[in-house]
């Protein structure tokens, strides 16, 4: 039997598209060749940005990548939405060096995925080892596997990485026909207030859904000011260039789905969402003009028109955010894989996910609790 061999690549783009699509699959487009890609021809990462991406690659016995990691090296911990900040300190302190890490990861995109790219399944073992063996050679501190994919936990969990718990709000489709199908299963009084949510933030406005060859420059060149103002609101600057949109949207075509709110024909504010196998991806929100509810009304409503539209199983809108319970997005566990050399660091990072994970599944215990539908 030949052996697999492991290597390091020079950036997505130096992989075939095809030979990355065979491992990554279509249902998530986050882990897509040409989301990934787009990220490092636009300069969104790579260069100064922190983000060095160096995917992982075991090759099959046919010489083709039967297993791939979507890497980076990194030398700071912002964009991934899985905070180690204060392992980072605490390492600093100790006196050791936290950065450069290994990330693997969708840059900026906290969507739960696969992070084990499959051809062959059977490759999972010898990846998560060519992980470990990255970042013992390299001499890194860490290794992280960030929103990984349910079905894959155990595969880290096996190789003795550590799981840590988090929380997201998803909503799911419970086979509605119409949004009013979804309203009937709420408590009555949430009903109305969603409704009258929903009236307050159109009044005035026109929805617009575009996808493919719909979304031209002018929708662009809106949609970039919504984001930059979004983006100096939460972390300063933003992590994406201009030229990343348009070519996601040349990439990505149909796939893509911008929801706009225009008065009197002028964008005011919008949604971008991506279109998966089976979920709708609520990822980047901004507006001009502040309206009550036009928040909730475009990431969150429109959001779950279009899935119901679509027949799609679950709207999956972004990080953090309690306040998507009353809107009918109930909690779900999200995990990461920490893969840490340093006994003694290793130690203390397993101490501290132990009581993390009782306080997180308490937490999530509550939020179930103060879900909008009708009890019983």
């Amino acid at each position: 039997m030949t052996p697999l061999t492991a290597r390091i690549a020079d950036g997505v783009a130096a992989v075939p598209a095809d030979q990355w699509d065979a491992c990554a699959g279509t249902a998530n487009p986050f882990v897509s060749h040409a989301f990934l890609s787009a990220l490092e021809q636009s300069g969104s990462v790579g260069g100064r940005s922190g983000w060095q991406s160096i995917p992982v690659i075991v090759d099959g016995a046919d010489g083709r990548p039967a297993a791939i990691a979507p890497a980076y090296a990194k030398s700071h911990s912002q964009g991934e939405y899985v905070f180690d900040h204060a392992w980072a300190d605490a390492w600093e302190r100790a006196g050791g060096s936290y950065y450069p890490k290994l990330q693997v990861a969708a840059p900026f995109t906290p969507v739960p995925g696969p992070r084990l790219l499959l051809r062959d399944p059977a490759a999972a073992p010898a990846l998560i080892a060519a992980l470990e063996a990255v970042t013992d050679q390299h001499q890194l501190s860490s290794a992280h596997a960030t929103f990984v994919a349910p079905d894959q936990v155990a595969a880290f969990e096996a190789a003795g990485w550590l799981i840590r718990e988090g929380t997201q709000f998803h909503w799911k489709n419970e086979g509605y026909a119409t949004f009013d199908d979804f309203l009937g299963a709420l408590a009555s009084r949430k009903r109305k207030a969603i409704r009258k949510e929903r009236a307050t933030a159109v009044e005035g406005l026109t929805i617009r859904h575009l996808t493919g060859d719909a979304i031209g420059a002018r929708e662009w060149d809106a949609f970039w000011i919504f984001y930059q103002d979004t983006g100096s609101r939460k972390w300063g600057r933003p992590y994406l260039t201009r030229a990343f949109f348009p070519m996601l949207g040349a990439a990505l075509g149909d796939r893509l789905l911008l929801i706009l709110a225009e008065r009197d024909g002028e964008p005011i504010a919008g949604a971008l969402n991506l279109i998966g196998e089976d979920a709708l991806y609520g990822r980047y929100w901004g507006c001009t003009e502040e309206v009550p509810f036009l928040h909730f009304e475009l990431c969150y409503y429109q959001a779950i028109d279009a899935a119901i539209a679509r027949g799609l199983a679950t709207v999956e809108a972004g990080a953090q955010g309690e306040h998507k319970l009353a809107r009918g997005y109930a909690p779900v566990p999200t995990w990461s894989a920490h893969y840490i050399p340093d006994p003694h660091f290793r130690r203390a990072v397993a101490d501290f996910l132990t009581r993390e994970r009782a306080a997180v599944e308490a937490d999530q215990d509550v939020l179930v609790s103060m879900t909008p539908f009708r009890r019983g």
